[in-house]
């Protein structure tokens, strides 16, 4: 028994050595490696901005979607050996289950997956897809009251305004970036002629496709469709866009673009003289196709159009934006100038069919 007790301050004074900190004598105060001062705050404004930030980055998110998309053996050109997949990015516009995203995300695919923010998932199935813009639409069954984002007016947007991307790049998912809108213009390869797409360098990456573009008020305006190579701009399809072309995606399955068939130019200041002109204002005809609407209308080549239907037409992008999204079979009035004199002409707008030929 005397041995007991002589055992037991040993066993105490041993697990109190190996506590202790290797180094550090007994009783001395634990070494810090860092500083903290939890009196520092960031200054109110920029406090109130992270948080409502923050907020809205939470409000987008229930509305995001991931999509799967598996293409069938022979439709990748590289490899037939088996099905390729990959994924992107949408957004509910309806509580139903409609979803817009990019045509390149579900193009060609046999079967889709959509995975909801709360972790559900659906089949989902093609209504309709437009690849001049990029654009489709899909929907899923089954599922009710879903959240959906507001769909806001792009041509409201202003250059320097702060915007957010949502979407899942490289697989990973509810991704958020921030940045500003850097240009309203032409994006990177012909798309929808005419349409000012959106620039930003909120970052875009591969996966981000299809998902919405949104303001400060938490309203879409424009979707995610590409980034340049080096991954430091990305173009967003501008929301005013989707607008016009979602009721023709979700009724007949594609957009019918108008179509006058006339190869256009800038004037130059070299044209003037040539053309008897006394400013360069208008878009030139270079030529016209033999059978299309413009040239069953009387149309040209060296006709300098200068409005149509009363809209001016100052330049190539004005004509391509007004005749794209005027109805086919819709006859409009032509002003032009001809050798320096001003005649109308009728032509009736036929339907872009290029892209289908190319099928």
């Amino acid at each position: 028994m005397p041995g007991s007790r002589r055992v037991v301050p040993l066993v105490l004074a041993l697990v109190i050595a190996l506590l202790a900190p290797v180094g550090v004598p007994l009783g001395a105060e634990e070494a810090t490696y860092w500083r903290e001062d939890t009196t520092i705050t960031p200054a109110p404004e920029l406090s109130r901005f992270n948080t409502l930030l923050a907020d809205l980055a939470e409000q987008l998110k229930p509305a995001l979607v991931h999509i799967r998309a598996r293409r069938p053996v022979g439709k990748d050109k590289d490899d037939d050996s088996e099905p390729r997949r990959s994924s992107g990015s949408g957004f509910l516009i309806d509580p139903s289950g409609l979803i817009v995203t990019n045509a390149h995300v579900v193009e060609d695919a046999d079967y889709l997956q959509v995975r909801l923010a709360d972790g559900r998932r659906f089949t989902g199935k093609v209504v309709g897809q437009d690849s001049r813009v990029d654009l489709a639409l899909v929907r899923i069954e089954g599922a009710t009251k879903l959240p959906t984002l507001p769909i806001g007016d792009s041509n409201r947007l202003r250059v320097g305004e702060f915007v957010m991307a949502l979407g899942h790049p490289f697989g990973l998912e509810q991704s958020v970036s921030f940045g500003i809108v850097s240009r309203k213009g032409a994006p990177l390869t012909v798309a929808a002629p005419g349409f000012d797409f959106i620039q930003t360098d909120a970052a875009i990456n591969p996966g981000n496709s299809g998902g919405p573009l949104v303001n400060m008020a938490g309203q879409v305006i424009g979707v995610n469709s590409m980034a340049a190579r080096n991954g430091s701009i990305g173009f967003a399809i501008p929301s005013n866009l989707v607008k016009l072309l979602v009721p023709q995606l979700a009724t007949k399955g594609k957009v019918e673009w108008g179509w006058l068939g006339v190869s256009i130019a800038e004037i130059g200041e070299d044209d003037l003289d040539r053309l008897k002109l006394t400013e360069a204002k208008g878009v030139l005809v270079r030529g016209v196709m033999p059978g299309e609407p413009a040239d069953r209308g009387g149309l040209k080549a060296d006709d300098v159009l200068i409005a149509l239907d009363g809209t001016p037409l100052d330049a190539p992008r004005d004509l391509q934006r007004v005749v794209s999204t005027t109805p086919v079979g819709t006859v409009v009035r032509v002003m032009l100038l001809r050798a320096g004199e001003k005649k109308e002409v009728q032509v009736t707008i036929g339907r872009y069919k290029e892209r289908e030929e190319k099928k």
